[in-house]
């Protein structure tokens, strides 16, 4: 059996083999160790959609730009659930690495101005209603 050295997101095994190509044409892989399938795209916005990388960022592009989900669905062509679908993966993924990114920094001071001017104003008005 020829093995590749493509690490399977899903174990970790560091060894994987072709396992064929998915409708789209694009490679499959097979890992040994969970015999999961998977292909290239996996754990990214194109894994299983049928729209280009390209016709994604457009979508993402524009939404950050503040176009609505309806006005996207008719420049790029695509269904608005479709664009529903892309902008709430993105969302997902990046607050995924957010979380990820945000527990392995180390802290020593935290700054709390918004906190406390938001305790003197209620502050105040308890004292006033008094």
């Amino acid at each position: 059996m020829f093995y590749f050295l493509m690490q399977c997101p899903l174990c970790g095994h560091p060894k994987t083999h072709k396992h064929g190509k998915t409708s789209k044409g694009s490679q499959r892989y097979r890992c040994p160790h969970c015999q999961q399938t998977f292909s290239e795209t996996f754990d990214t916005l194109c894994y299983r959609r049928q729209i280009s990388p390209e016709t994604i960022q457009t979508i993402l592009q524009a939404h950050v730009e503040g176009s609505s989900l309806r006005g996207l669905s008719r420049i790029t062509g695509v269904a608005y659930n479709t664009c529903v679908s892309v902008v709430r993966s993105a969302s997902h993924k990046s607050q995924m690495i957010h979380n990820g990114e945000v527990q392995a920094v180390a802290t020593d001071v935290i700054n709390a101005d918004e906190l406390w001017s938001f305790v003197k104003k209620s502050k105040s008005t308890v004292s006033r209603r008094s």
